[in-house]
């Protein structure tokens, strides 16, 4: 399969590749720019292109048979308050020049595309309850209502000749690409230096699990897609993760000796149900995994 993935040097467009390229799949990426050399295990096609919404048209999905969209317009290092102070902007090019795209690849013939949605798409929901797919959403962030909004539009595009499908990704954590950093790197580095870290629970995913699922949603049957989610949309989660544990695990591994934080109220959060997802065999780790992150 040729697949074509958009933000595909960003912390969770590099997962995505390396596993399609693990699997033996033909990646394109699409970008502004192309790639530094060895930005990936494999070599890889690049495909000039971006979000504006005049810029997308059927040729740049050229024997594509896969579509991965994870590309997205924000302010550096924010995704909620991503849009800094252009709200405007934002909208445009993350929720026309996406839209934009998917139409493009539709034109194009392109059978299985695939959304980097969130679980930002759900917003403020009862204190404890657990986020599924059939929950109405109530976005509390421009963020998570841009993620919605495109959820609705590549919706309405599905057909029997195209199955877009929306994944709402949770916080995701793993080895960040060279030079970069991976989520927690200050987080450890404040915890190494002493200083007091706040309680904090939140739902999490390694990077390999989340790119698993985005594989998945091209390879499964698409009538078992369909089966298991008419609307196309997808929790991606793992973990419920207290940041007691997981700096535990780090002081146990380097032996930093500082007090860990208290024990956060975990009765109010809403973790995600996975059970769609996991219907179609997908399989995350299902215990945190430190490889890449702490040196031994």
């Amino acid at each position: 399969m040729r697949v074509l993935v958009t933000g595909a040097t960003g912390y969770a467009g590099r997962f995505i590749v390396e596993d399609l390229l693990s699997s033996g799949h033909h990646v394109a990426v699409m970008g502004r720019s192309r790639p530094e050399p060895g930005a990936f295990s494999g070599p890889v096609d690049f495909v000039p292109g971006s979000l504006e919404p005049a810029a997308a048209a059927p040729a740049l999905f050229d024997a594509v048979d896969g579509f991965v969209h994870a590309a997205f317009h924000h302010v550096a290092g924010r995704y909620r308050g991503g849009e800094g102070d252009d709200p405007e902007t934002f909208r445009r090019l993350n929720i026309e020049g996406s839209l934009a795209l998917f139409a493009a690849a539709k034109r194009a013939g392109v059978r299985r595309a695939v959304f980097l949605s969130s679980r930002a798409v759900y917003g403020k929901q009862q204190p404890g309850a657990m986020l599924t797919e059939d929950l109405a959403p109530h976005p509390d962030t421009l963020y998570g209502e841009v993620k919605l909004a495109v959820e609705h539009g590549i919706a309405a595009m599905a057909d029997d000749a195209f199955l877009p499908v929306s994944l709402r990704v949770t916080g995701i954590y793993g080895p960040a690409g060279r030079g970069g950093a991976h989520k927690w790197a200050d987080l450890f580095a404040d915890h190494e230096a002493g200083k007091q870290t706040a309680p904090r629970v939140g739902t999490e995913v390694h990077g390999e699990d989340m790119a698993a699922a985005v594989r998945l949603m091209l390879q499964a049957d698409p009538q078992a897609i369909r089966a298991a989610s008419p609307q196309g949309l997808f929790n991606v989660s793992d973990l419920l993760l207290d940041r007691q544990d997981l700096l535990d695990r780090y002081a146990r591994r380097t032996g930093c000796a500082t007090p860990l934080p208290a024990r956060a109220d975990a009765s109010a959060y809403n973790a995600m149900d996975c059970t769609r997802l996991k219907s179609l065999g997908w399989i995350p780790r299902g215990t945190l995994d430190l490889a890449g992150l702490v040196m031994p």
